[in-house]
């Protein structure tokens, strides 16, 4: 079994970290959502502190996909509920559209993802501003230097100098420890998840949600997930940017236990 937080008793809450962090990320949500349910939060491959498999070359929201349905079979819970955070949300779509049996409600949090944008205005502006967002971390890379491209990458996503400055230290520290995933990240595969493929999860009881002051990519992709996904409910958060789960884990947990509390759209 990969590591993973497991906390609380009730129905089953899966929760699926974003890049360049780990399962550790999720435990002070799981503080807060284990009043009410059994959080599970795994470490996706080739991230967290532990030695890789390979050298990384199957790194891929569809390795990761394969993983997330063989972990929640393992649990032998199904259907769970599945929470997902950017490349997280990524997968957990992209996993549901895959195995829809293994997940009874679904909510993702600006995924990283767009290969579904069909207007094709809309596409290229989020790829215009996915290359704006990690031009310099990608230099950082390429001069080797990691610390500072996870420093840059939090300041893009957030789209606000100074992000990674303002998480709280064991954030930070964890973000670091993720570092080596990055280049894994930049030179993944592109996903291939459709419009259509989002089309058949008609019957799930789906959330997608992103912050009202989030960057055109986030955004975008959220509302195009939740213009794909039939009955699908589109949520702003006031103020908030892509890094709401680790700035305030409070609000985010609210998305899961009060979405009715949330802002539709």
């Amino acid at each position: 079994m990969v590591p993973h937080l497991d906390q609380g008793t009730g129905a089953p809450v899966v929760l699926i970290h974003a890049s360049n962090t780990d399962h550790r990320i999720w435990i002070p949500h799981a503080k807060r959502l284990g009043l009410r349910y059994r959080v599970i939060a795994p470490t996706q491959r080739y991230f967290g502190t532990s030695q890789w498999p390979d050298d990384g070359r199957n790194f891929s929201i569809t390795t990761h996909a394969h993983d997330l349905a063989e972990f929640i079979q393992g649990l032998r819970l199904e259907p769970v509920s599945l929470v997902g955070w950017s490349y997280g949300a990524a997968v957990c779509l992209t996993m549901t559209t895959q195995r829809p049996e293994l997940v009874q409600r679904l909510i993702v949090y600006e995924p990283a993802i767009i290969s579904f944008v069909r207007a094709s205005e809309d596409a290229q502006a989020a790829a215009a501003d996915r290359l704006e967002m990690t031009a310099e971390t990608r230099a950082h890379l390429t001069r080797g230097d990691t610390v500072a491209a996870v420093r840059q990458f939090m300041e893009g996503v957030n789209d606000e100098p100074g992000a990674f400055e303002s998480l709280p230290h064991n954030v930070r520290q964890i973000m670091l420890e993720n570092r080596q995933t990055l280049p894994l990240l930049f030179a993944a595969p592109p996903p291939t998840l459709s419009c259509d493929d989002l089309e058949r999860l008609e019957a799930k009881h789906v959330i997608v949600a992103c912050g009202e002051a989030t960057r055109a990519y986030y955004r975008i992709a959220a509302e195009w997930a939740a213009t794909c996904i039939p009955a699908s409910t589109l949520t702003r958060i006031p103020n908030a940017r892509h890094l709401l789960p680790v700035h305030d884990h409070t609000r985010f947990t609210t998305l899961i236990l009060e979405p009715h509390l949330a802002h539709p759209t």
